[in-house]
């Protein structure tokens, strides 16, 4: 049981600190968790552990700090520690793939996991942050069908949400400075749908209904913002990927745009690997809280 000096370090682990009732770990405990380099700011850890006292699993969730070149052996290690699964986060989500033993489509075409499934020894890959995305979305009654939307990047996160949304939008145009990472994203994403294209520049912005920011910019104090925020009017709706209102969004709610942050993707792309770890659907406004706290 977690109590006095090593309950305090089970509490900086798995980030139960200030919750009454402690996890109980024992030798029937499910370890899930995430590997990553860094993983000291997660907030994953609070969430998942949070839902998982809710329903009374007897499951934790622990951060995982792997080198890169230590991802094979900790991919490994799932199968010889028998872990129930683990998600994924920079800079491994590519990379993990030729260490599974299968992975899911959506997974695939993105070319990213984020969520590792251990079950009888065989090791499945999914990508939940696609699907996390577009339940943000929905949850606030924002819409993509029929509208034209842009996104600027075209990293891990950009593949991630946009093979979900191309499918359901007008059209799709993509920005990212590195011509050849967008032009190889268009063109992957032109089997899904033909109404997907590279924009050569961002000086028409304001044209998009929706608009959205998958790059780093914003994560650090000091960074420019991706675009002009000039250019941004009343009647259109501002999403930045990144957890916390960053100075785009600032910029946005200024300008009389809807906005929204990151923090629902985190949300609902936890929500659904949660589901598929233990086969149960957990309590939303619990991890949601556990996040806000």
């Amino acid at each position: 049981m977690s109590d006095g000096r090593y309950g305090k370090i089970l509490d900086n682990i798995i980030g139960t600190k200030g919750v009454e009732k402690h996890m109980e770990i024992n030798g029937k405990t499910r370890i899930t968790g995430l590997f990553g380099y860094p993983v000291e700011h997660t907030l994953s850890p609070a969430m998942h552990n949070a839902a998982f006292r809710a329903l009374e699993l007897n499951y934790c969730y622990v951060p995982f700090l792997v080198h890169p070149d230590s991802l094979s052996s900790a991919v490994l290690g799932i199968r010889a520690m028998n872990l129930a699964g683990v998600n994924v986060t920079v800079p491994h989500k590519e990379r993990v793939i030729p260490f599974l033993d299968e992975v899911s489509e959506e997974a695939s075409f993105i070319g990213a996991v984020n969520t590792i499934v251990h079950f009888q020894g065989k090791l499945s890959g999914y990508n939940t942050d696609g699907r996390g995305f577009m339940q943000s979305l929905t949850e606030k009654g924002i819409t993509v069908e029929g509208r034209d939307v842009v996104i600027v990047g075209a990293g891990g996160a950009s593949r991630a949400i946009s093979y979900y949304i191309c499918q359901k939008a007008n059209s799709l145009s993509l920005f990212d400075i590195d011509a050849q990472r967008v032009g190889k994203l268009v063109s992957d994403l032109k089997q899904i749908k033909d109404a997907v294209s590279v924009l050569a520049d961002l000086s028409g912005i304001g044209r998009f209904p929706i608009v959205i920011q998958a790059t780093p910019l914003g994560l650090k104090e000091g960074d420019p913002l991706p675009f002009d925020t000039a250019k941004l009017g009343k009647d259109q709706t501002v999403c930045d990927l990144i957890y916390k209102k960053t100075p785009l969004l600032a910029k946005a709610e200024e300008a009389g745009c809807v906005t929204l942050n990151g923090l629902g993707m985190l949300l609902w792309q936890g929500v659904f690997a949660f589901e598929l770890w233990t086969g149960v659907k957990p309590d939303v406004a619990i991890m949601r809280n556990a996040l806000l706290s």
